[in-house]
């Protein structure tokens, strides 16, 4: 398993010290939490937890817009596309383009925005720090994503996410004070940052394999567990454009229940299901 995921002389990048002062800061300033700890604000980071995570980048970024797994009427898309955007993972065309990359070349250490073939730190975070143009340059990035970039609103949300914060921010300060903003704010960027990331890293080294991909992807069960379900990701990339990635009765997948919940209120249309 090691050696399929050694580099062969994979292309180096500068780094971005603009990233670095960004990550490091948020980093930073949830190290203040627990100076201003409380039950509420605790609960209130693990329902933006949930609801950035789950419903805006599991559900929303991920199998709504990377995949087209399922349908919802185009007004619900785009508010769970703005939850998405709010989760500070980046804009919608940018993401989607990304994760799409990844599926199309998960072979390419080059061409994978972030590969588990360069190790585990770069998958995990080091692809930000050390970006490549093509997956950070709108001009080169959108073409991967074009059914997004024809769309006024995922433009503009693509260009302006960053501003999302500031809404949030003062909704945090007017509900819990300082609080609420250092944890629900930074704090929960923190969590969810590395929970997101654990799936581009942890779940293509550890874990088993139902489905012999030729991506090293693997079931992990734990990383499901913080990701709402996308950490059974061998299945996932078996089938990407299935709508369930647990697909055992213990395969725990809180998205897909959401997911399940609008098609049984007649909400979600199109629902790709795993193959019989």
């Amino acid at each position: 398993m090691t050696a399929k995921l050694l580099p062969t002389n994979p292309t180096r990048y500068p780094l971005d010290w603009t990233a670095v002062f960004f990550f490091t800061t948020i980093h930073a300033l949830a190290l203040l939490a627990p100076w201003c700890f409380s039950w509420s604000a605790l609960g209130m980071t693990l329902f933006l937890h949930w609801l950035f995570g789950s419903i805006g980048i599991c559900l929303g970024y991920h199998r709504l817009l990377s995949h087209r797994s399922f349908q919802v009427p185009k007004g619900l898309e785009y508010a769970i596309a703005l939850i998405g955007a709010t989760a500070l993972q980046g804009g919608p065309i940018f993401w989607v383009a990304g994760h799409r990359l990844h599926h199309a070349y998960t072979e390419d250490v080059d061409k994978d925005p972030y590969s588990a073939r360069r190790g585990f730190w770069w998958s995990h975070m080091l692809w930000i720090f050390y970006p490549n143009s093509e997956f950070f340059d709108y001009e080169q990035y959108q073409r991967f994503a074009p059914d997004l970039a024809r769309d006024r609103f995922y433009c503009w949300l693509n260009r302006n996410f960053l501003l999302l914060q500031i809404p949030l921010g003062l909704l945090l300060y007017a509900l819990g004070g300082w609080s609420f903003v250092i944890w629900g704010m930074f704090v929960r960027a923190v969590l969810l940052w590395h929970s997101t990331w654990f799936i581009n890293s942890v779940t293509h080294l550890w874990g088993y394999r139902t489905f012999d991909t030729n991506d090293n992807s693997r079931n992990l069960w734990w990383a499901a567990v913080l990701t709402y379900g996308e950490g059974w990701h061998n299945n996932h990339h078996a089938h990407p454009n299935v709508a369930k990635a647990g697909w055992r009765w213990w395969e725990y997948d809180p998205t897909w229940w959401a997911i399940w919940l609008l098609k049984r209120l007649g909400i979600a249309q199109k629902v790709v299901m795993p193959p019989t």
